[in-house]
């Protein structure tokens, strides 16, 4: 929304220009109108291009926006209150109000109110009407409360936008939890069941042997030796069993991810040749990490990294994880080509091309975001993922 008022602050300079150079007089005057102009312009068209990096700027430093209001004066004192520049004085207030809030507001629609009154009573031939003089600095008080109210809109609706992510990460990360114990049930009736059934056949085939009239000792020691294998073999299946189950119930025994993602950063290293770097961002300890969430946080920055190298051709890889506010997040950078423009995730479906698809739906099951594209980046591809700490304490037995 900020980004749209800058643009129609742009449109506006642009065609309020011309009146206010003509209307400048020879010498300083034109200089000094010149300069605002050019300030003014390329002030609004780089918040308009790069508000995501410039925008936080003008919120730690509100003198920025009023050293602008204050340029904006002097295009207006040039062109006239009557020009299309006037219209521009409108969106100092409202921009005011959707970046600080109603002090902000109240503050930039007394002073840009102010300047439209001093403005009007400098006119001459003819002095213009208490409505004519007016009519702006209501609209800039009207425009100030209605960006502080889009504000606190925008903030509740961000509240419960967060709130309503929790909840869909937790219920996530019970699925995911709930979806690896049924895989492991599953896997406890295909591999330890019929071990153990085919341990009953064995020894029902000993016991037969043994009782025969005429008994075959090689033939007993055979179907003996049968036993104590499949015994063996579902005793170790067991044992794997129940140690996946034990770190699914022991917060104790969950991943630390930070460790496994270093480990297999250096793995990918030594396997490729190609310089991986991990380093923990973050001033706080990540929280422990139920297995079912880890193997898919894990899986998907290996494969961002393998991607990386097959398609990319880069020169370096950079991989960092650690807690930022309430989320743990998960980076990993290439400097290599990129993405093509306009890559869409229905595009690659068709084309075959599944490893950012399977990365997007990893992310899903869990609860967790991801962002693919070039980030903060001038150049290359940054996956980035993001999980809601909340999600973590979800108990998982």
């Amino acid at each position: 929304m900020c980004r749209q008022v800058f643009g129609f602050r742009l449109a506006m300079i642009a065609l309020a220009t011309p009146s206010a150079l003509i209307n400048a007089h020879e010498g300083l005057p034109t200089r000094l109108v010149g300069a605002a102009v050019v300030v003014t312009f390329m002030t609004s068209y780089v918040l308009f291009r790069d508000w995501e990096r410039f925008g936080p700027l003008l919120l730690r430093h509100p003198t920025l926006l009023a050293a602008d209001t204050l340029f904006g004066a002097l295009l207006l004192i040039s062109a006239g209150p009557g020009s299309t520049l006037a219209y521009v004085s409108v969106c100092t207030p409202l921009l005011a109000g959707l970046v600080y809030g109603w002090r902000g507001a109240a503050g930039f629609a007394s002073l840009q109110g102010l300047l439209l009154l001093l403005i009007h009573a400098a006119q001459e031939n003819p002095p213009p009407g208490i409505a004519e003089a007016t009519l702006l600095p209501g609209l800039c008080v009207i425009a100030g409360a209605v960006g502080s109210s889009l504000r606190n809109l925008m903030l509740r609706f961000g509240t419960a936008t967060q709130a309503l992510t929790t909840v869909q990460a937790r219920l996530a990360v019970t699925e995911a939890v709930s979806a690896e114990r049924a895989r492991l049930a599953r896997e406890m009736h295909d591999s330890v069941a019929k071990t153990l059934h085919g341990v009953a056949l064995a020894a029902d085939g000993l016991t037969t042997s043994a009782n025969a009239e005429r008994m075959d000792p090689v033939l007993v020691r055979q179907q003996a030796a049968l036993v104590a294998r499949s015994a063996r073999r579902a005793a170790a299946e067991s044992r794997e069993l129940l140690a996946d189950l034990r770190r699914e119930s022991d917060p104790s025994q969950a991943t630390d991810v930070l460790v496994e993602l270093a480990a297999r950063t250096r793995d990918f290293s030594t396997r490729t040749g190609l310089p991986a770097v991990y380093r923990p961002t973050g001033a706080h300890a990540v929280p422990p990490v139920p297995p079912a969430v880890a193997r898919q946080l894990l899986t998907i920055a290996s494969e961002a990294m393998e991607n990386a190298h097959r398609h990319a051709g880069p020169t370096r890889v950079d991989v960092s994880a650690g807690v930022h506010g309430d989320l743990l997040r998960i980076s990993v950078y290439d400097d290599g080509r990129g993405l093509p423009a306009g890559t869409t995730l229905e595009q690659l479906r068709r084309a075959g091309h599944f490893g950012l698809v399977g990365m997007v739906e990893r992310a899903a099951s869990v609860g967790a975001r991801i962002r693919i594209g070039r980030g903060g980046h001038p150049e290359g591809t940054e996956v980035r993922l993001e999980l809601p700490l909340a999600a973590l304490t979800t108990p998982t037995v």
